[in-house]
């Protein structure tokens, strides 16, 4: 059976969790890490997860130990860094991050340093494919090294839970 978000809600039942993460305040800086087991969830799940960052904001650490410099970086500690930038992205309804969900597929980076990223959604239908490709392109272009960004929304293959790290399938009592 394909994992979505009423699957995920019986699976939650059936082991005595709520179906979906309990609200917690939007932290002051949207760039942050979420606490532990637990997505920040804004008044509006579909509003501006993008909201009030700025061109320049780099208030991630998702780039820690890549050097703002001309020189393009070394291309795995690029890659380190714009995994960790990914990470912070979260679907509102789903308290793992996309990364462990298993919705990005491929990161490409070219010889000067431009990044593509291939990612899906857990189906067609997600209400936050208008919120989560263009959060992913944000953050991964405000990591030190990167020159552009673009995120490139695919459906081939098809989402499966399989596709997720075996952390989140614990995380979402999935196994």
């Amino acid at each position: 059976m394909p994992l979505n978000r009423a699957s995920i809600a019986q699976a939650q039942a059936a082991q005595g969790s709520p179906a979906t993460a309990p609200a917690v305040q939007q932290p002051a800086d949207p760039m942050s890490q979420h606490p532990q087991g637990a997505a920040p969830q804004p008044a509006d799940p579909m509003s501006g997860h993008l909201a009030g960052l700025g061109p320049g904001d780099r208030s991630s650490s998702a780039g820690a130990g890549i050097e703002a410099s001309g020189e393009n970086p070394d291309p795995r500690e690029l890659e380190e860094a714009i995994v960790r930038a990914i990470r912070t992205c979260y679907d509102p309804e789903i308290p793992v991050n996309i990364y462990d969900l298993g919705l990005i597929y491929e990161i490409d980076i070219d010889k000067d340093s431009q990044v593509e990223v291939k990612m899906t959604l857990t189906s067609p239908a997600c209400p936050v494919a208008g919120i989560l490709p263009p959060e992913v392109e944000y953050k991964v272009s405000q990591v030190p090294g990167v020159k552009s960004s673009k995120v490139a929304l695919v459906w081939d293959p098809p989402w499966t839970p399989e596709m997720m790290e075996e952390a989140a399938r614990l995380e979402l009592n999935l196994y």
